[in-house]
């Protein structure tokens, strides 16, 4: 019996005919749509929110208005406010909107936002929309809304086996992501901080959860903001989302499937808030209700990297002094003037050899650092943790003092254990303090890809009772439910006691177990730091 020869299916054909194509990169990225400027709308006395904030607006002094957010419940709570009493605009910015109940559940209400004739505009970093494209065309289909995305993909959108072939094909673009997270409303108030909108960053996961924070603004610093997501919104590295994604339905057929998508069987709202919050203040939805915002006055300056810092020439091309400051260069300089102590929290710490000299100078001058990031067994990014492993004992030498989090010890705290359940917990939050009296929150890390990469944004904020609350939010001064990272007496080894109480000590890197070290030992190998 003769042997059959192997014939290629049509599928498979088109398989090998696609990844050619995006191996090559035949496909490129079509010209944008040339798109009139859209500002901003600017606050007014005439809208609810306006009213609210109009002493910030009209301060002698030029303060803004700030209230901490750092518990998930008010910080939704926040954003839903302010999404429901919005009268005129309101502007979204994010580098996720998850395919979940918080995703879900924002896009409905601005659905029906835009159906009380709000004009919604939502920009996306394009990373993390993979199977997003229905949920997006039918909030688009939705009058007084426009999706815009980010440094779009533009093959392969259904699928995360193609992007990824994407990515590879266009590796120098779509290696570059906007990691901010903006929300304006009525261009009167502002929320800013570390928070995606997801279940995860708002306790609302089964599997894993965020520690996070945000920061509700109030007055000069959310024109300052406007005027940033107006950057962005324009810029050349914004496309339409109907540049990226034609949609095949009718505009009715869409926001049909958007109502099944979004429906509140799916999305179902959160329970209302505890009546206070950790400083004893009601939620933003009862604040708005009774007609006061209770905010603290603060110096506040609102910082971004350019949108176009995605767009970085060539190595050797550019020189600090042909662009604008970039987020992580501002916070430097801050911490240039610190006086007596930086306190530095973030979920990734990865200082480079230029970090190191910065924080041996610092020291020199007698500044304290203390540090408290995710320990291997709970990032969500090992990699940059087997990274920063390699600084720790230097640091440790230079006097730092290094804290890190870990879910084994959430478990172990009666309050947190509250929260989480039986999630794991990690931490996201990005936040330094200096002196005791400024403050930087926003979407900046602590790594490389945050200060040359990614596009971030933050707000700098001077305030002693601003940073007090974020002190006392973060248990910096009564540190629990973390290791503390310390060397062993006489050594170069390293040991991590644990903060309870009980001071256990481990010898080795606790809850990670000895294959995941090894797995992540050996990749830390082939992958450059600078990609982290």
């Amino acid at each position: 019996m003769p042997q059959r020869l192997f014939r290629p299916s049509r599928l498979l054909l088109s398989l090998a005919l696609a990844l050619a194509c995006l191996l090559a990169g035949c496909a490129g990225i079509p010209p944008r749509t040339v798109m009139p400027y859209a500002p901003s709308i600017p606050p007014s006395q005439a809208t609810e929110l306006g009213r609210l904030s109009a002493w910030h607006r009209v301060d002698p002094d030029g303060l803004s208005g700030a209230r901490v957010l750092p518990q998930a419940a008010f910080a939704l709570d926040a954003r839903l406010a302010l999404i429901r009493h919005a009268q005129v605009s309101l502007d979204l910015q994010y580098y996720l909107l998850g395919n979940d109940q918080t995703g879900k559940l924002i896009a409905r209400e601005l659905r029906d936002a835009a159906a009380r004739g709000v004009r919604v505009r939502l920009l996306l970093d394009d990373f993390y929309t993979t199977k997003l494209d229905p949920l997006l065309l039918g909030l688009a289909a939705h009058p007084n809304v426009e999706v815009r995305l980010f440094n779009p993909f533009m093959n392969g959108r259904d699928h995360t086996a193609t992007r990824w072939m994407s990515f590879a094909a266009d590796f120098r673009r779509l290696n570059h992501r906007m990691h901010n997270k903006l929300f304006i409303a009525d261009g009167a108030l502002a929320v800013v901080g570390g928070r995606n909108l997801a279940d995860e960053y708002f306790l609302r996961s089964t599997g894993a959860n965020f520690i996070d924070l945000d920061v509700m603004l109030a007055g000069p610093v959310v024109t300052e903001l406007g005027t940033i997501f107006d950057n962005y919104w324009n810029s050349e590295v914004v496309y339409p989302l109907h540049d990226v994604v034609q949609p095949r339905e009718p505009a009715d057929a869409l926001r049909a499937r958007f109502d099944k998508i979004a429906a509140v069987a799916e999305a179902p709202p959160p329970p209302d808030p505890p009546d206070m919050d950790i400083f004893g203040e009601p939620s933003v939805s009862a604040s708005v209700a009774r007609g006061r915002l209770d905010l603290i006055s603060t110096q506040a300056h609102a910082i971004a990297d350019s949108p176009t810092k995605a767009l970085a020439p060539a190595d050797g091309e550019e020189t600090p002094q042909r662009r604008p400051p970039t987020v992580a260069e501002r916070m430097r300089a801050l911490f240039e003037h610190a006086r007596s102590e930086i306190n530095i929290i973030t979920p990734y710490f990865l200082p480079g050899e230029d970090g190191m000299e910065r924080i041996a100078r610092l020291r020199a001058r007698g500044i304290r650092i203390t540090v408290a990031t995710n320990s291997l067994a709970d990032t969500d990014e090992p990699l940059v943790n087997i990274n920063y492993n390699r600084f720790r004992v230097e640091m440790l030498k230079q006097g730092v003092t290094l804290y890190e989090v870990s879910s084994e010890q959430i478990k172990r705290s009666l309050n947190l254990r509250k929260v989480f359940r039986q999630s794991r917990g990690a931490l996201h939050a990005k936040l330094a303090l200096v002196d005791r009296q400024w403050a930087l929150i926003g979407s900046l890390n602590f790594d490389p890809r945050s200060a040359y990469i990614n596009t971030e944004l933050g707000v700098r904020l001077e305030s002693y009772e601003v940073t007090h609350r974020l002190l006392d939010a973060f248990q910096v001064d009564n540190v629990e439910s973390v290791y503390e990272v310390r060397l062993r007496p006489g050594t170069d080894s390293i040991q991590w006691i644990t903060t309870d109480g009980e001071n256990i000590v481990h010898d080795e890197e606790p809850d990670a177990n000895a294959l995941v070290r090894l797995k992540l030992l050996l990749f830390s190998w082939f992958v450059p730091s600078d990609l982290l």
